[in-house]
């Protein structure tokens, strides 16, 4: 179903079902919302890359399974993947994206919810539910806030794919890279964020998420209220007396945090 590999700081998580398109069944998304919460508690893990086998990284849905099925269990199904894409946020590493191939449906909002993404040059995305008589309702909600009102709208009215270029472009995803440099572009961004505090990263990543839907007002209320008790941590004040003294910061890391 999907499988965790570890290398230093850095846990890959890839999606193994490459014959069912990655399809995001009901199970699989219970499955992936436990490991990143398993994955979120380690303390040595600074950066989480989500990743897939195969030519797609996930066309969405399960649809097999949701055919004649009682309301109930469609309830659950869209509440299990709020949950996934909620699980994304509330882990304190930062989450990579990484897309080889197409992403449709609940897979580009997959690809939307991480907190950065890396794709090929052969990715595509769409949000392509319209043509099936189910409109993309649960995917709108990241891809909006990452492209804005107007693409989102005619990506979800459409359904017709973008490429990885335009992604980029709208802000959809941040990196683009031949498909043999995928991987490497990947890990180099793993690495510039590594390098730094991961007490300090979670601190502004959880910061980040709850001042975008504030008003200016309140947001930075917010975030005078988390910068004010950041700077008095160790690991700030290890990074303004390392930065004085011209040497690297020692980093104490997330612990306690």
């Amino acid at each position: 179903m999907f499988s965790i590999e570890i290398e230093g700081a850095v846990a890959r998580l890839t999606l193994g079902n490459p014959q069912r398109r990655n399809a995001l069944s009901l199970e699989l998304m219970q499955r992936l919302t436990e490991a990143l919460g398993e994955l979120g508690e380690k303390t040595d893990i600074g950066v989480i890359v989500v990743a897939a086998e195969g030519p797609a990284f996930s066309a969405g849905h399960d649809l097999s399974e949701m055919v004649d099925r009682g309301a109930q269990f469609y309830d659950d199904l869209f509440a299990a993947c709020t949950e996934l894409m909620h699980a994304i946020h509330a882990v304190p590493q930062p989450v990579i994206a990484e897309v080889a191939g197409v992403a449709t449906a609940a897979g580009c909002q997959l690809v939307a919810a991480c907190d950065l993404a890396v794709a090929s040059t052969e990715a595509t995305f769409a949000t392509p539910g319209v043509r099936i008589g189910l409109f993309c309702s649960t995917p709108m909600v990241p891809i909006s806030r990452a492209v804005g009102r107007k693409r989102a709208m005619e990506m979800l009215l459409t359904g017709e794919p973008i490429d990885a270029a335009t992604a980029a472009e709208w802000g959809l995803v941040n990196r683009v890279a031949p498909p043999e440099q995928l991987r490497v572009e990947v890990d180099k961004l793993a690495a510039q964020i590594t390098r730094y505090s991961d007490h300090t990263i979670a601190i502004g990543k959880r910061a980040f998420y709850r001042q975008l839907d504030l008003s200016e007002p309140d947001a930075y209320e917010l975030t005078r209220e988390v910068m004010a008790a950041n700077a008095g941590t160790a690991d700030a004040q290890e990074g303004i007396g390392a930065f004085l003294a011209k040497r690297p910061p020692s980093w104490s890391g997330r612990q306690g945090n």
